[in-house]
């Protein structure tokens, strides 16, 4: 059985900041996922499944909200290992989510035990069970995206720390961009295939850049001048820690590479100022701080910069295949 379609990322309308962030993560998963919040019905779900065919199509699993530690790190068969002298391993969620994005509904709700296990996980990206002195290790090396709803409760400054970017949603677009959200919804809802036949090439256009972006991250050095105002910045803001440093630095060299460039500029550097810091800020948590996000495409000289592309439709209406054209009315005018 196919799995249904999903609504392409390229499509989505505004979130700009977000899709940004999420594309940083997918350049260089090392940066430590992404925090999502705002309140329900803003489309985290759907900005955070369309991260994973830029990753190459990997898989999207979903962390079940009652999910016990067992489930999430997979089980040792004890009997198997002591009759046939090796661990039998069942996997679990971290194992299945390999190479993809694993995707944690209200986070936190969950346990603060089983999210920091999680978050272990997440950095070393190797996964080790351990059962009465037999153990098991595997690879589980994914692109992290937690989300929240602030009114729900908040997660410890400690964990909020954890997750290497931290992204606000807001709850009140404007009436013309509330229209265009619920018109492309309603267009992928009537007709899947043609919707997303007719934002392909976009859709390939983005996940070919995330991929070059990739291959030139290493060729992008890690220089003392982007350090310098990192750390300063860090130092003026009274981050505890070094996490914030690290992960700023990492996310500006992925913002480097994903304008094409060979060096980390200033430029770099403030575009994911507030991603590294939102949640960080000493005495402020993560849903009292207010958001302000990077640039996003507004203006010309963002145009230029390669991030206003997010909103631009494909050249050519819907591919051959599809059942129908998308309606006028679900394009943008």
């Amino acid at each position: 059985m196919s799995e249904p379609l999903q609504f392409p990322l390229a499509a989505v309308v505004g979130a700009g900041a977000l899709k940004l962030a999420l594309c940083l993560t997918a350049i260089d998963p090392r940066i430590g996922g992404v925090l999502i919040e705002g309140p329900r019905g803003m489309a985290k779900s759907t900005l955070a499944r369309g991260l994973a065919d830029l990753l190459g199509n990997g898989p999207f699993v979903t962390l079940p909200l009652g999910a016990t530690e067992e489930r999430l790190v997979g089980t040792l068969d004890l009997d198997a290992a002591l009759g046939q002298g090796k661990a039998q391993f069942s996997p679990g969620v971290l194992a299945l989510a390999d190479g993809g994005v694993l995707y944690v509904d209200e986070v936190n709700l969950l346990p603060d035990p089983l999210v920091d296990l999680l978050l272990d996980v997440a950095a070393s990206g190797t996964n080790r069970i351990e059962r009465d002195g037999i153990s098991h290790r595997h690879s589980a090396r994914f692109v992290l995206i937690g989300t929240m709803n602030p009114e729900e409760g908040e997660l410890r400054p400690q964990l909020l720390d954890r997750f290497g970017l931290n992204v606000a949603l807001e709850g009140q677009p404007p009436p013309e961009q509330r229209q265009q959200i619920i018109r492309r919804r309603l267009a992928f809802d009537s007709d899947p295939a043609g919707f997303c036949g007719h934002w392909a090439e976009a859709q390939a256009r983005l996940r070919e850049r995330c991929q070059a972006a990739r291959l030139r991250l290493e060729q992008i050095p890690l220089d003392d001048q982007a350090l310098a105002a990192i750390t300063e910045r860090c130092f003026a803001e009274g981050v505890d820690g070094m996490r914030a440093d690290l992960v700023w630095l990492r996310a500006a060299r992925a913002h480097a590479a994903w304008r094409g460039a060979d060096s980390i500029d200033q430029a770099d550097v403030d575009a994911v100022a507030e991603f590294a810091l939102r949640h960080r800020r000493q005495g402020t948590s993560a849903a009292s701080t207010p958001d302000e996000p990077p640039a996003t495409g507004n203006t010309a000289q963002e145009q230029q910069d390669g991030q206003g592309e997010w909103g631009a439709l494909p050249p050519r209406p819907v591919t051959a295949g599809a059942r129908r054209e998308v309606p006028n009315w679900a394009k943008k005018p």
